[in-house]
């Protein structure tokens, strides 16, 4: 192999489901420990990370964009408010203001006023622009409600620790195949996984990360993709490999810093960038504290 070694494919450890539990679990005793949170919120800059992305580690938290300007906005912000207060924090529903806050909206990436997006995990899961009837919203609520929130740890106190469950023998599969560099074969277990649990966020960020090392493809590279992009720094294509490359030898931190100079180096490709940035954060727990930095400086850049 001619690749440096720490590009090699065995750098990221892809059993982080016993982190993701911790961190929720964590989320759930700081909850309980509070005065307990709103139904309904305004999100702004300042709470944005603790009310909406943390927040949704325990239940899903809906989010709509929306301006004064627009009475289909304004409706939808009353409905959602109301069904809010009536559901017990089975989710809680955020209001962004796009012309006060327009960076928070822009964290968002939308382009249509209203837009509502549904967070569960740290991630969006389900979207949609426009208003809708309060009866079509209290069914999408139940399905959100129903499909997403029993892979949170909910607001509630900690229950008795369950019996653990054996783990999946495939995953066992999934990683020799990715020690090996069989990327196909990986992610085709993932998905195999994912067609029988589609709301298992650990499976889909262990087959995303697969997705990067097979994008990375490590083991036929000959250059060192850094050295490379730091080359050429306004390259986009180089400096996404190297993203990809510093998040593999475990400094995602350096990757996001790297994405975030990209940013203001080539400002044309912003919105590019932010999408890929985004693709990376989904890799990491939504908690953690380099991808809650890295975001709040995305949003700031973006604006």
């Amino acid at each position: 192999m001619n690749t440096p070694h720490r590009y090699v494919s065995g750098a990221i450890d892809l059993g982080e489901v016993k982190a993701r539990a911790e961190a929720r679990d964590q989320a759930a005793q700081q909850a309980a420990a509070g005065t307990g949170p709103a139904p309904y919120l305004t999100v702004t800059p300042q709470n944005f990370e603790n009310d909406v992305v943390r927040r949704s580690l325990e239940v899903p938290v809906v989010v709509l964009v929306g301006t004064p300007r627009s009475p289909e906005s304004e409706q939808l912000r009353a409905d959602l408010q109301q069904l809010a207060e009536g559901a017990g924090l089975s989710y809680i529903v955020g209001y962004v203001d796009a012309d006060a806050t327009p960076e928070v909206a822009q964290a968002f990436g939308v382009q249509v006023l209203p837009t509502v997006i549904a967070l569960g995990g740290g991630r969006p899961v389900t979207q949609f622009e426009g208003g809708q009837p309060a009866d079509a919203l209290r069914t999408w609520l139940d399905a959100l409600v129903t499909q997403v929130g029993p892979q949170l740890s909910g607001l509630q106190a900690a229950a008795p620790a369950a019996e653990e469950t054996p783990e999946d023998p495939r995953l066992g599969q999934a990683l020799a195949a990715l020690n090996t560099g069989d990327f196909d074969a990986a992610i085709a277990v993932y998905d195999e996984i994912l067609a029988e649990a589609p709301g298992n966020q650990d499976i889909v960020q262990a087959r995303d990360t697969a997705k990067l090392l097979q994008r990375l493809d490590p083991a036929s590279r000959t250059e060192d993709p850094v050295a490379a992009a730091d080359a050429d720094p306004t390259d986009v294509e180089k400096q996404f490999t190297a993203a990809d490359a510093e998040v593999v030898a475990g400094a995602p931190e350096r990757a996001f810093d790297r994405l975030l100079a990209l940013m203001a180096a080539v400002p044309g490709e912003k919105l590019r960038v932010r999408d890929r940035l985004v693709e990376l954060f989904a890799l990491f727990d939504a908690a953690d504290p380099r991808v809650t930095a890295a975001r709040t400086r995305m949003a700031s850049a973006l604006f």
